[in-house]
């Protein structure tokens, strides 16, 4: 029996049952024990729960037993040979030869002297396990081959990981860098790079679908990504893949394409290496969430396995904390740190033990790799900017860009997260800027006007930047219908994002123009109509379909668009109505919601309001209240709101603006009742509000009821909360409601009890800010194309968007930029107090010149070598050119014939061994 691993086949994970119950069939068994290279299999008796065993036997028939346990692994035999060796006449043998062969239990090349065909039994993997995966009708008719894939890319390394050298010894995969990213670096050799493998194998290309991939999806843990043509067969093997159906034939200028689509992806290019120096039968380009030979050096914490000669390093002057090498760094090496020295001197960031000098085991191992490896930054933080941002934009990046007159690159590093930077240029809440370190010294820097001035390139037609779109698909547009429902910053940022992936989205809007609250509740004197409108026909330039007047629920449920083709939901119907105060009198003309008086002015900013105004609540939607009464022509506007002035909800901006323009305030009153003459509100009774939270902390205001004042007025408009009006919206659907009527989803995902729907914005979280329902847009997205991707994942490998602030109480600021804060000056054509118009200009060149220099640039990337396996993905992401690849590692691009590895792998468990006893005696 085989010794139990350490990390077993959860076989009640798996979509499908593994059959065990035919007759065991002892040809399966031997075959399966003379190919593997697991050491009790190969000593012992294979049973039907190894998977050797039932990995062969669906497949497998008796008769091809017979044959392949006539050769030996890895060994060549032409036909003539294999007649001799099996007594089968050719006429006969051949197409059984060739069935084998389709089936992925035989290869073949013409590797011979004669160029005369000859047959390969291969190991298991890279071999006969990964080709069994590389027929979707074999996996589907017998989808016990991918687990059994699986199995034989851990089963045989458990134990020995820790053992192999630099260079893996000649067993599975390694890693080749992006050539770009080595160009210029004088030592290197020329098998690591991908132009050699390609002319070495000039002419001779197959693109075949990735094994990984399908297998991984099958067993429910897919990827996302389509999993045709990523692998590149070369020499006689892209005839295999060609004459069996694995693939199809490339041309050179096909291959380079798909590197590119692939690098564009943050895939990891991958050669094999078992078959000696300057030999190579295929180029895989790998996702770390699925890929079993990445997989390998990853969750056993053993990065000889597969790295490269490179390591990445960070130049920490160029590096701006962008984050993008963190994204995409396969391996998890790369985690953004600080940039500035703490009191007491640099941060020294900790690096992953290696098994050079220590014990390994399962406890060294990192089961649940694909997670660690998307950790964002250091316990110890980073920049404060980047980590209080919601959509986690990278400021300190945009800000270094601005600084060098980049403004269209600005732009596109705004919009990987952003794709309203005009529009939240104006009205965002700025927590960026609430974080800012400099604003530990004097103020912070005026992060939101810099974005202002760079956004301005959206509002022309001629200049604005519509970003590519990066799709892990080389088979064009994707095919899946998905619909938004509301077309506010939640849905419009969801269908960006998934515009951006391939595919062409519906949004179904019920008003008249797009945009939800951006254009119904924020008044044009602070976001006129034209910035929105720019920003979304970009929307439209990326093929998002958008469809207004049309109210989903009343004019089409969702059960129809299903039956329509529709496979996701994205609903962000935003909270649309106003909530009433609950008093006596509050029936009477002349008093409204915020939310009503405010979608009234945006449409039609000619309405009228006469007398004095009182508007309840405390917030920035009761100040967007009070400066639009003002404007309506009211004679005078007090606002009410239950708290005391310095802990009122507005921003201090806002409430310092809407004084100027004449609003009174009045605080730590709330109302007891309206009053009335003809039906028409003449006066609120206001009663003192003595204490706002209750011992749980929840919002729960008491009062004195006898301490009142009585404001006359004509007209009020309530600010006091906003509620979600959901209408037939959400009949017959399984998605629950809880408390205030939002939506329940799961946290990291959106995904509500009904499978297809996802939330996202207001409905999910309550009223929040434009850039809060612009980030969970695109956290929906993610969700989106994982959902309508057959069985993959919604959380697996997933980034958390976890950040952490660097403690500003610890920091040597040394010298830095004293200029002060920058401001926009007012257009003087406009009445800022009374206009509709927004007077705000932007900031002027200069002046961005000099508010970027005032950024202390806190944040860097740091690269644990340690972890770093050499792909350079990183570099293809970084425009700053702060992280690069150097060849410290020359010796992992000894490239080993898989009969030799223990020649290779013995004399470095030998050292190995002693330094392991040399560190204790240290000890």
């Amino acid at each position: 029996m085989s010794k139990p691993t350490a990390f077993p086949l959860d076989e009640s994970r798996l979509p499908f049952e593994i059959p065990r119950d035919e007759p065991y069939r002892e040809k399966i068994a031997r075959l399966g024990q003379m190919i593997t290279d697991r050491i009790p299999a190969k000593k012992g008796i294979l049973t039907k729960d190894d998977p050797e065993y039932w990995g062969l036997a669906s497949i497998v028939t008796d008769e091809m037993a017979d044959v392949a346990l006539k050769m030996k692994v890895r060994k060549p035999m032409t036909l003539p040979e294999l007649v001799k060796a099996t007594g089968k006449p050719a006429g006969e043998l051949e197409p059984l030869l060739q069935q084998m062969a389709v089936v992925g239990l035989l290869e073949y090349n013409w590797e011979n002297p004669r160029r005369e065909k000859q047959y390969i039994l291969p190991m298991f993997v890279p071999g006969s396990a990964e080709f069994f995966n590389m027929n979707k009708q074999q996996i589907a008719d017998h989808p016990e081959v991918t687990a059994f894939f699986e199995r034989m890319t851990f089963l045989p390394l458990e134990h020995i990981t820790a053992m192999v050298p630099p260079g893996g010894a000649g067993i599975g995969m390694h890693v080749i860098p992006v050539e770009k990213a080595i160009e210029t670096e004088n030592r290197s050799a020329d098998i690591e790079h991908i132009s050699h493998w390609l002319k070495k194998y000039d002419g001779k290309y197959a693109a075949g679908p990735c094994s990984c991939r399908m297998s991984r999806a099958a067993m429910g843990e897919g990827c996302g990504d389509d999993p045709d043509d990523w692998c590149i067969g070369v020499g006689d093997m892209a005839d295999y893949l060609v004459e069996t159906n694995k693939g199809h034939y490339v041309t050179y200028d096909e291959v380079m394409q798909i590197l590119q689509k692939a690098e564009d992806n943050g895939f990891v290019h991958q050669i094999t290496n078992i078959d000696g120096e300057n030999k190579i039968f295929a180029i895989c380009n790998c996702n770390v969430n699925v890929c079993n030979a990445l997989r390998t050096s990853q969750l056993f914490n053993t990065p000889n396995m597969s790295r490269s000669a490179y390591v990445a390093r960070v130049e920490p002057e160029n590096c701006v904390a962008c984050g993008r090498c963190v994204e995409y760094c396969p391996a998890g090496a790369v985690k953004l740190g600080q940039k500035l020295c703490t009191k007491d001197g640099p941060i020294t960031y900790p690096k992953q033990e290696l098994p050079d000098v220590v014990k390994w085991g399962p406890d060294k191992w990192a089961i649940d790799y694909r997670d660690k490896n998307r950790i964002n930054c250091y316990d110890t933080g980073t920049a404060p900017c980047k980590t209080a941002c919601p959509a986690h934009i990278a400021v300190q990046g945009y800000l270094k860009m601005a600084a060098q007159g980049r403004y269209r690159d600005a732009l596109a590093l705004i919009k990987k997260e952003n794709p309203f930077p005009a529009v939240c240029g104006r009205v965002c809440n700025r927590r960026c800027e609430d974080a800012c370190t400099r604003g530990t010294v004097d103020q912070a820097v005026a992060i939101d006007a810099v974005k202002k001035f760079i956004a301005e390139q959206d509002l022309n037609a001629a200049h604005r930047y519509v970003p590519d779109v990066v799709q892990p698909s080389l088979q064009g547009p994707w095919p899946q219908k998905i619909a938004i429902i509301g077309g506010g910053p939640a849905g419009l940022s969801c269908a960006y994002f998934l515009a951006v992936q391939g595919y062409k989205p519906t949004v179904f809007e019920k008003n008249e123009r797009p945009g939800g609250m951006l254009r119904y509740g924020i008044p044009s004197f602070k976001l006129e109509k034209n910035v929105i409108d720019a920003e979304i026909d970009i929307l439209r330039e990326l093929g998002v379909d958008i469809r207004c007047g049309v109210e989903v629920g009343k004019d089409v449920t969702l059960a129809e668009l299903r039956r329509q083709g529709y496979r996701a939901f994205y609903i962000a119907i935003g909270c649309q109505g106003g909530r009433r105060a609950g008093v006596p009198g509050e029936d009477a003309a002349g008093i409204e919601t915020a939310v009503h008086l405010l979608r009234t002015v945006g449409g039609d900013e000619s309405r009228k309001m006469t007398g004095k105004t009182v508007v309840i609540g405390g917030g920035n939607v009761a100040i967007d209240a009070a400066r639009v009464s003002l404007r309506c022509g009211s004679d005078g506007v007090t606002m009410v709101c239950l708290e005391p002035r310095d802990k009122m909800p507005a921003s201090p901006e806002e409430i310092a603006e809407a004084e100027e323009e004449g609003t009174k305030i009045t605080c730590g009153y709330g109302p007891k009742e309206f009053l009335s003459e003809s039906g028409h509100v003449t006066a609120v009774v206001l009663k003192k509000c003595t204490g706002l939270y209750n011992a749980e902390g929840r919002f729960a205001p008491t009062y004195d009821e006898n301490d009142t004042i009585t404001l006359p007025c004509d007209n009020v408009v309530l600010s006091i909360g906003q509620c979600i009006e959901w209408g037939d919206l959400l009949n017959g659907e399984a998605v629950q409601l809880g408390r205030g009527q939002g939506a329940v989803a799961d946290a990291l995902t959106y995904q509500t009890a009904q499978p297809d729907i996802f939330v996202g914005g207001d409905v999910c979280t309550g009223p929040r800010f434009a850039i809060d329902a612009i980030a969970a847009g695109k956290q929906g997205a993610i969700s989106i194309h994982r959902f309508v991707q057959p069985n993959t994942s919604l959380t697996i490998g997933r980034n958390r968007r976890d950040f952490h602030e660097l403690d500003k109480s610890n920091l040597a600021l040394g010298e830095y930029d004293r200029a002060p804060r920058q401001s926009a000056a007012l257009d003087a054509d406009i009445d800022a107090h009374r206009s509709f118009r927004d007077a705000h200009l932007t900031l002027t060149e200069d002046q961005v010149k000099i508010e970027t220099a005032r950024c202390l640039g806190c944040g860097a990337s740091v690269v644990d070598p340690n972890k770093c396996i050499g792909c350079g993905v990183c570099t293809t992401k970084c425009e700053f050119d702060a992280i690069r690849l150097h060849r410290d590692l020359p010796e992992c691009s000894k490239m080993v014939r898989s009969e030799d590895k223990f020649k290779a792998i013995l004399p470095y468990m030998a050292k190995r061994e002693i330094k392991i006893r040399f560190a204790k005696k240290e000890k």
